[in-house]
């Protein structure tokens, strides 16, 4: 049995590692929020939603970590990557391996200071929220939970199969040959849903159902394919779905085809606050350059227009600074863009 930790262990860590410590495996929780570590190591971590459940684990602060981890599950925010990874290097054992569940495209960045023979990315298929210390709540059905894991250069099948096993005692894995395709899969739904979810103030569902919101999402859509085919990405399905096939278009009918698919595409996940407007609403800085803004940064770099991404960003940093709120309103801003 080897040692594992998930760092940052908020909402999705805190879940994940319910679930793992539930279902049989051993974790530890780590965590900067002194409150919800005490709640944990005190109350268990308890998971409500879509399931209810409280479940007994071992949380640390990050001075407390100690020994070598084989597998280090990385939920921590992307702005901090550098000093995150380069304090993490020395915990890692031989052949241990940081499996990044962040959004975006972070997996260069974490291979430039361990390796790529020791970076993994995974793209997270389900949503959650902090609730209060220790208490976190499931947003997604649990019928529709799924990992997409996939590997850079140098992961052995051994390490590959560890963190998978890992993984599935929560839900199912999909083993991804096409990692930086799965990527960019995740980063459109996270553009999308929950770049317009926080300039909105709501939940995916009031993106995706709102007759205003729809017309800006599936834009949206259009520009982060528009960029990944033209960074040469491959989308990979999402949950067995073709999301360029269903959602892409280049004229007015398959346009109207697309928005009147997304509240259907996004039923199961309607619920998911975005972490963003999390992040907002407690007051913390919000990772929206590293998800809205990475499309923004590819469009620029190959040469693509991105004015709905670029209008989402200039709005949710308005929203930081205090400049706008958080509200439906916001969706009229997108109106010259339509």
């Amino acid at each position: 049995m080897g040692k594992y930790a998930i760092y940052g262990a908020g909402s999705l860590g805190t879940v994940l590692g319910a679930f793992i410590t539930k279902n049989g495996g051993e974790i530890e929780l780590v965590n900067r929020n002194k409150a919800h570590v005490a709640a944990l190591n005190e109350k268990g971590a308890k998971i409500t939603g879509t399931v209810e459940m409280t479940v007994p684990v071992k949380a640390i602060t990050p001075d407390e970590m100690s020994g070598e981890y084989d597998v280090i599950i990385l939920l921590t925010k992307q702005l901090f990557n550098k000093e995150v990874v380069t304090f993490l290097k020395p915990f890692l054992s031989e052949k241990g391996v940081i499996v990044t569940l962040q959004n975006g495209i972070p997996e260069p960045g974490i291979a430039e200071i361990i390796g790529e023979e020791r970076t993994m990315g995974c793209a997270v298929e389900w949503g959650a929220a902090l609730v209060e210390p220790g208490v976190c709540e499931l947003t997604s059905e649990k019928d529709s939970l799924s990992f997409h894991m996939g590997k850079m250069k140098g992961i052995t099948d051994e390490q590959f199969a560890t963190v998978k096993k890992l993984l599935e005692y929560m839900c199912p894995v999909h083993e991804e040959t096409n990692l930086m395709g799965a990527r960019w899969s995740k980063l459109l739904i996270n553009a999308t849903f929950s770049g317009l979810g926080t300039v909105v103030g709501g939940v995916f569902g009031d993106v995706s159902e709102d007759k205003a919101a729809k017309k800006v999402a599936i834009r949206c859509m259009k520009e982060c394919i528009d960029v990944g085919h033209a960074s040469g990405t491959e989308f990979a399905p999402v949950q067995g779905k073709n999301i360029v096939g269903l959602f892409y278009y280049k004229g007015a009918l398959k346009r109207a085809f697309g928005t009147a698919l997304l509240p259907v595409a996004m039923k199961k996940h309607r619920l998911i606050e975005p972490s963003m407007l999390q992040d907002l609403k407690k007051g913390k800085p919000c990772e929206v350059d590293a998800i809205n803004g990475v499309v923004c940064e590819f469009g620029r770099k190959h040469g693509v227009p991105t004015p709905i991404n670029d209008r989402i960003v200039e709005i949710i940093k308005k929203i930081q600074n205090g400049e706008l709120k958080a509200e439906k309103a916001n969706i009229r801003y997108f109106d010259e863009l339509l």
